[in-house]
């Protein structure tokens, strides 16, 4: 299927989101779309979906011009979304999230649930994942939600499929399994529109490339005519310089020590400190326990042995008041769900983790909230129409800026970091790496965990690699490499 988008305009009130936006797919192709978060990706392809409706442009399909009303008339059409934000049930089965709407039936209306088990298993299999059919999907893991996501875009006809940051939550054998999936729809004809701020999977997998920036089309090329510095600077318009920055930090005394911290089957005896000044990278397979260890110290998940020291004094943390009150910082991996109010607006996010900084006597300070506000805006680079913005409407690196003022502003003496470049442009990663390093500057001791392995490397002094529960070790950065990493993850023994 060839699909052209030619001239595309979109405003949102006075926002203008798209300025004469353009887009070309070819037959059988994976194409990349690339740009800083808030370029229009996602809503140029709502508008080929029928989410949105275009204020004026063409949409061409095989030479037709076509205009969707409804995501239900482009999937019948043949071009199916993937998106980012997972649509899914999650007090449902796998199966019967995959057959929502499609349901198999018998006489009389009776779903036919061997068949559906059947074809579920079928679909598992050719993208290599093993899913229980029968699971609850609120009992899997986000990487497990995602894929079955990209099972249920499989089991229709789908001559396009719209894949938006398909990766930021899989392992890298579920990557593995993704792109194997990919490379065979391909060969078959399909074409993949793939969204993704991962420059290593755009140049492993697509053949093109067309990058958007602030709306507008820059240029397509092919990507064996393309170096990722091009990239970066058609993305933001200017050279972004390394793209991990250097770091002159003392480091310091000890922060914070753990030992033998154990809960039930998730982890055991987990041992590891972190000075001041330090960046911890925490690497390890999804599912290793790293998350999970991350919220026992923050008082999330019950611990049932083991002690936390902090600052040579033993604390006691049972609930996430008492990290707080110890002086730890958490910002999830989920902004979305447990990192933001997204119906609120920025000033009351920033606001609700520093009441004591906004108030007298528990009554809001109006001077005082303003200040801090404005103060994390401009510091954190927040692209906004101001104090009052709805974070639901920030782009997904703007959310997690957002995120950050909020908890740095609580003046941590631990923060831990969990995923905190996911779904995040190469601009507002690089923004995001200058305030971990300015906060260990400031003698902030930093735990970082990423699935990203050059992240990783690229930013931490010491890395500890989790696997079932337990740390296999730690590496020295400037020693570690992502041979070594993989091999702790994956059982192995250096």
């Amino acid at each position: 299927m060839n699909i052209e988008m030619k001239g595309i305009n979109k405003a949102f009130g006075t926002n203008q989101v798209l300025k004469d936006a353009g887009f070309y797919l070819k037959d059988g192709e994976v194409h990349a779309l690339m740009g800083e978060n808030g370029a229009g990706k996602s809503t140029l392809m709502k508008i080929l979906t029928g989410v949105y409706t275009k204020d004026s442009g063409t949409v061409y399909v095989d030479g037709e011009e076509v205009s969707y009303k409804t995501p239900q008339e482009a999937e019948k059409a043949g071009i199916v979304f993937i998106y980012q934000e997972l649509n899914v049930l999650f007090d449902l089965t796998v199966v019967e999230n995959l057959f929502m709407g499609k349901e198999i039936t018998k006489k009389f209306g009776v779903c036919d649930m061997k068949a559906m088990r059947k074809k579920a298993h079928e679909v598992m299999e050719k993208v290599g994942v093993n899913i229980p059919v029968d699971a609850v999907m609120s009992e899997l893991s986000v990487g497990q939600q995602q894929m079955v996501e990209i099972c249920k875009a499989l089991m229709v006809d789908a001559k396009v499929i719209i894949m938006d940051e398909p990766t930021a939550a899989l392992t890298e054998s579920e990557t593995e399994g993704l792109f194997k999936v990919i490379n065979s729809l391909r060969k078959k004809g399909v074409s993949i529109v793939y969204i993704s701020h991962r420059m290593e999977e755009i140049f492993q997998l697509c053949d093109r490339i067309t990058i958007l920036r602030d709306g507008e089309y820059i240029g397509t090329k092919e990507i064996k005519d393309i170096t990722m510095d091009d990239v970066v600077q058609m993305m933001i318009g200017r050279e972004i310089g390394e793209r991990f920055p250097k770091r002159d930090v003392k480091i310091g005394e000890e922060v914070i020590k753990v030992e033998g911290l154990t809960s039930g089957k998730v982890f055991h005896d987990v041992n590891f400190s972190v000075r001041a000044g330090e960046v911890l990278g925490v690497a390890g397979l999804m599912g290793a326990g790293r998350t999970e260890i991350m919220q026992a110290l923050f008082g999330n998940l019950k611990k049932d042995s083991g002690k936390i020291y902090i600052e040579g004094k033993e604390v006691t943390i049972k609930n996430p008041r008492q990290a707080i009150a110890a002086g730890i910082g958490f910002i999830t991996e989920d902004r979305k769900t447990e990192g933001l109010l997204l119906e609120k607006s920025i000033a009351e996010n920033i606001e609700i983790a520093n009441l004591n900084k906004v108030s007298n006597h528990q009554v809001l300070d109006k001077n005082k909230q303003d200040t801090l506000v404005k103060k994390g805006i401009d510091e954190f680079k927040v692209k906004c129409f101001g104090p009052w913005h709805e974070c639901n409407n920030l782009s997904g690196g703007n959310q997690q800026k957002v995120v950050l003022a909020k908890w740095v502003y609580t003046d941590p003496k631990i923060l831990i970091l969990d995923e905190p470049t996911r779904g995040v442009d190469i601009g507002a990663k690089k923004e995001i790496y200058n305030i971990i390093n300015e906060l260990a500057a400031k003698g902030v001791a930093v735990i970082m965990v990423s699935s990203e392995l050059p992240e990783v490397l690229g930013m931490s002094d010491r890395i500890m690699v989790v696997r079932e529960g337990e740390v296999r070790g730690i590496l020295d950065g400037k020693d570690a490499d992502q041979a070594k990493i993989m091999t702790l993850a994956t059982g192995g023994s250096l």
